[in-house]
């Protein structure tokens, strides 16, 4: 009797155990990233071998010419339960500093290691509809991303380039269905480490999916970017607000077309007008699958930025360099590219084929003549893992 109880007792022992490991969450980890390189031909022949132009910023990343040029490396760390997901995102080399150029200053006032930290989340599954995030993220506005990887063309377009990059707080996700989410957020200022106001922005997003295939993103983000007055204490008015429509349609197996378009408007004057002072776009992404190792895709884009609100300016200097005003100006592009997929999906190559008209002289010819117009051409090649 003794001899089966004690039996009974091990094998209860056994089967509770086995149970408690049956259910015992243990997560997974992931490790996944890419590195990516660039050469690029400019047919103006730039005596600086810069894409830039006038403003030094009509390029993103693809930013120097006649040269072979590393892009960015990313390692990034994920670790995912039932119930919770993190994700480190590591990044390093030139495009990881300029797409983390509001981390640039340390608290010391020297470099940082907060520079190679392109995100920095984890998210909470508190139900199965509804997950809360918090950290450093990608921006939810934009058809592209930062990662070569998954973007089609390998130049960023003027959209994205006059976006946010990246935003530091907590959102919340909750989906209705499969077919229909919305997010909302609480951020700091836009593309900063720090915040400058103590004034915290809001971010929102609407996901909906009529029909298989065909994915519908509404996004927005309204933040007040002026800088705190350090004498007076006193933030003045500088709202910054941007409303984003990015679609994609696989109306085919091989074919697909996508659509960004976006506006936006800062109050740079301070006086809560808006008078002259938005900024917008749209850009129409077709793209055809011949093969799964190769395919062909372009890229139309128009970008206005006439009243001078963003970056992609003409600017007046003085005898000392110093800029005295700037004259906005308006953009459109088209881009061409074939993508060459080759060691079992590692390897990408993207020849490209880029022409750039401004409405005014925005580029200097190698012989110092200005011209309104920029053709590149370049081979991307990305290893990713």
């Amino acid at each position: 009797m003794k001899k089966a109880f004690t039996t009974a007792f091990y094998l209860l022992l056994g089967f509770s155990s086995f149970s408690q490991e049956k259910t015992e969450d243990k997560g997974k980890f992931t490790f996944s990233g890419y590195i990516d390189s660039y050469y690029m031909t400019n047919f103006n022949n730039p005596t600086d071998r810069s894409n830039l132009g006038a403003s030094g910023t009509a390029r993103a990343f693809d930013q120097r010419s006649g040269q072979f040029s590393l892009g960015l490396v990313q390692t990034k760390i994920g670790y995912s339960t039932a119930k919770s997901d993190v994700v480190v995102d590591l990044t390093f080399g030139p495009n990881a500093d300029l797409g983390q150029y509001g981390n640039l200053i340390g608290p010391l006032g020297r470099g940082t290691t907060a520079l190679v930290i392109k995100q920095a989340y984890y998210n909470w599954k508190a139900t199965d509809k509804l997950t809360l995030t918090a950290g450093q993220f990608g921006t939810h506005i934009g058809y592209e991303v930062i990662d070569a990887p998954v973007n089609y063309h390998y130049s960023l377009s003027n959209l994205f380039n006059n976006g946010p990059f990246y935003h530091i707080g907590v959102k919340a996700t909750y989906a209705f269905l499969d077919k229909f989410s919305i997010m909302g957020g609480l951020i700091n200022n836009v593309d900063n480490l720090n915040d400058n106001n103590g004034q915290i922005g809001l971010i929102a997003q609407v996901f909906v999916q009529p029909v298989k295939g065909f994915n519908v993103y509404l996004n927005a983000i309204t933040s007040n970017e002026a800088s705190t007055n350090p004498t007076t204490g006193k933030t003045p008015n500088g709202q910054y607000s941007l409303l984003d429509l990015a679609v994609t349609y696989q109306i085919t197996d091989k074919f697909s077309l996508g659509l960004n378009t976006a506006t936006g408007v800062q109050d740079v004057n301070g006086d809560g007008k808006y008078d002259k002072e938005s900024w917008g776009g749209f850009a129409i992404y077709p793209k055809y699958d011949i093969s799964s190792m190769f395919s062909l895709g372009a890229r139309y884009e128009s970008f206005d930025n006439s009243n001078a609100v963003r970056g992609l300016v003409i600017p007046t200097r003085d005898a000392e360099g110093n800029i005295t005003s700037t004259t906005g100006v308006s953009v459109s592009s088209i881009t061409l590219t074939p993508s060459i997929i080759v060691a079992d999906g590692h390897i990408l190559l993207k020849p490209e084929l880029r022409i750039d008209t401004f409405d005014k002289n925005f580029f200097t010819n190698g012989d110092g003549k200005a011209t309104k117009t920029q053709t590149t051409l370049g081979l991307a090649m990305i290893y990713k893992f």
